[in-house]
């Protein structure tokens, strides 16, 4: 068990991030009231983010006064019919007592950007988390191959996985066919990139730590 604990604390997290999240509760490091998920993928769907964020914020209130919202603030949800409108404007309609982890998105909460920086070097890299694996058809929603064609390809050094979980290895061995036909698809290769937990640990603390 961690010295922090999280016990008097809900949290609401994409779900893209519940591999982790439910790791890190297995593991003794999570012992928080509840841990609610939206649908994976739902940055390319804002006004059903909204939705299903608030629908799983006032149900964390039943159980705690305390809530932890685990999404990005710059990159996760971009509402273009009001720029104005951001994830914080919508938190803060909930009511107080809600703090959102400090970080722009998903692969930011696994790796800081000069981490990612130093571990990509000059290559330019598409960074991706374990969820945008196994969450593939939810992550990329509508898109078609032509729409891959015009977004992946330009990062020369291919897909990197944040991996503080082992995941990738598991999935490389069970389904190396899916892993191509993924990749084919992108049209870059895809690889591990194993990293700890630690700064997605310290991220959940510090947050939790402002809300007690």
């Amino acid at each position: 068990m961690s010295e922090f604990s999280f016990k008097d604390v809900a949290i609401v997290s994409c779900g893209t991030l519940s591999m982790e999240l439910n790791y890190l509760r297995d593991q003794g490091f999570l012992d928080a009231d509840r841990i609610l998920f939206t649908r994976p993928g739902l940055h390319e769907n804002p006004r059903e983010l909204e939705n299903q964020l608030v629908k799983q914020i006032k149900q964390a209130q039943t159980r705690s006064a305390k809530i932890l919202v685990v999404y990005g603030g710059k990159f996760c949800y971009v509402n273009s019919s009001d720029p104005t409108r951001t994830i914080d404007t919508i938190i803060a309609e909930q009511g107080g007592g809600i703090i959102r982890i400090n970080s722009t998105h998903c692969m930011d909460m696994l790796a800081g950007s000069q981490d990612r920086d130093e571990m990509a070097g000059d290559e330019k890299v598409l960074w991706l988390t374990p969820g945008w694996i196994k969450f593939r058809h939810d992550v990329f929603d509508g898109w078609d191959k032509g729409l891959a064609n015009e977004n992946f390809p330009k990062h020369t050094g291919g897909a990197w996985v944040l991996d503080g979980i082992g995941y990738m290895d598991q999935y490389m061995a069970e389904h190396p066919e899916d892993l191509l036909e993924y990749s084919d698809w992108m049209g870059i290769p895809i690889q591990p990139c194993p990293i700890t937990l630690d700064r997605f640990k310290s991220l959940l603390s510090e947050a939790a730590e402002k809300l007690k």
